[in-house]
C-alpha cells in the first residue's frame, strides 16, 4: 500500500504503507480414512486464498488460507503435461505443496531512506504458481487377489474378512477394488485387495481388470485364484497360465513377486479333481491351497499360509 501519516502535531509524518500478505498454498494431504478419489471427480479447479493488501500505519495484510485437498494414501501426483511423477503420497498425514502461493508486495514504508523520505510507490505482489496435475490411486494392501471373472474372489474375501463386496453368479460383479482386513490370530492381521476379474488380453485393455492392474503393483504378495470353469474347454491349470501371462505382459516385474495359488470352489467334485494337475503346472516351489468359501474348507490354512508367506518374504505392508 502507498500511504502517508496524517496526524495532528506530526507535520512530517512520512510513509506508512504496509506490505501485502502472502498467498495461500494448495496442499495435498494423504488420509487413510479415504479410499477413493471420487470426491475430486467433479472438482476441476482448486484455488487457495489470496493474501490481503497491506494497510496504513505499517499494517501488513493477512496471509491467505491454504487450500487442503484430502486424498487417499497411495495417491500418485503426475504433471498432466509431461507425465512426470511429482510425488507419491503413501503415509497417513503426508503433505505436499502442489502449488505455492504468491509473495506479498512491499508497501512504500519499506522504500523510505534518508535520501528518499517520501516514496510514492509500492511493489506489487508476485503471482502464485499454477499447475495442472493428474491424480492416480494405487491401493496400499499387503495381498492382491487376482483371478478370472466368477472365480470366487468376492466370496472368498467376504469369508476371510469383514468386507462386504457384491456377490452374484454373473461376470464382473466387482467393478471397484475391495479391501478387507484379515485377522489371523491375536498379533497378525493383513489387508487383502480384491481386484475386478481379469480376462485374456487385460494388459492391452480388454475387460475391466486392466483399469485396476496398477493397484496390485504395491502389494507384497499375490494370490492367484483359479477354479474349474463351467466351460468344459477351460480348466484351472489353463486359467493359472492365462493370469500369469497377463501379469507378465502388464509388468514383467510382477511375475517376480512372491505368490500363492488358491483353487477355489473345492466343494465341487469336478474342481477337486483339478488339484493334482494344477500342482504339477505350478511347480513344487509354490504352495497351492484348496479352499471352499461355501463350506469353509481350507480357509484357516489359507489365512495362515498367507501370513507366513508375508513374514518370510518381509513384504508386510505392501509398500
Amino acid at each position: 500500500m502507498v500511504s502517508f501519516r496524517r496526524e495532528k502535531y506530526v507535520p512530517h509524518g512520512g510513509p506508512d504503507g504496509g506490505n501485502g500478505g502472502r498467498g495461500g498454498d494448495v496442499v495435498l494431504r494423504a488420509d487413510t480414512s479415504l479410499t477413493t478419489l471420487y470426491d475430486l471427480r467433479y472438482r476441476k479447479h482448486c484455488y487457495a486464498e489470496n493474501g490481503r493488501p497491506g494497510g496504513s500505519k505499517d499494517c501488513t495484510g493477512a496471509n491467505g488460507k491454504h487450500f487442503i485437498i484430502r486424498v487417499p494414501a497411495g495417491t500418485q501426483v503426475f504433471d498432466d503435461e509431461t507425465g512426470h511423477l511429482i510425488v507419491d503420497l503413501v503415509d497417513d498425514g503426508q503433505e505436499f505443496i502442489v502449488a505455492h502461493g504468491g509473495q506479498g508486495g512491499r508497501g512504500n514504508a519499506s522504500f523510505a531512506t534518508p535520501s528518499r523520505r517520501t516514496p510514492e510507490y509500492a511493489q506489487t505482489g508476485v503471482a502464485g504458481s499454477e499447475l495442472e496435475v493428474r491424480l492416480e490411486l494405487k491401493l496400499l494392501a499387503d495381498v492382491g487377489l487376482v483371478g478370472l471373472p466368477n472365480a470366487g474372489k468376492s466370496t472368498l474375501i467376504s469369508r476371510i474378512s469383514g468386507a462386504k463386496p457384491k456377490v452374484a453368479d454373473y461376470p464382473f460383479t466387482t467393478l471397484v477394488p475391495n479391501l478387507g482386513v484379515v485377522q489371523v490370530d491375536v498379533d497378525r492381521t493383513y489387508v487383502v485387495a480384491d481386484m475386478p476379474g481379469l480376462i485374456e488380453g487385460a494388459a492391452e485393455g480388454a475387460g475391466l481388470g486392466h483399469q485396476f492392474l496398477r493397484h496390485i503393483e504395491r502389494t507384497g504378495l499375490f494370490i492367484i485364484l483359479v477354479t474349474q470353469d463351467l466351460d468344459p474347454e477351460r480348466n484351472a491349470s489353463q486359467d493359472y497360465l492365462v493370469l500369469r501371462d497377463e501379469l507378465k505382459r502388464y509388468d514383467v516385474n510382477l511375475t517376480e513377486r512372491p505368490f500363492l495359488v488358491v483353487l477355489s470352489q473345492c466343494d465341487r467334485p469336478d474342481v477337486l479333481e483339478q488339484l493334482g494337475d494344477l500342482k504339477a503346472v505350478v511347480g513344487e516351489t509354490t504352495q497351492v491351497v484348496a479352499v471352499s468359501s461355501v463350506t469353509g474348507l481350507g480357509l484357516a490354512e489359507f489365512k495362515k499360509a498367507v501370513a507366513d508367506r508375508l513374514l518370510d518374504t518381509g513384504k508386510w505392508g505392501g509398500r
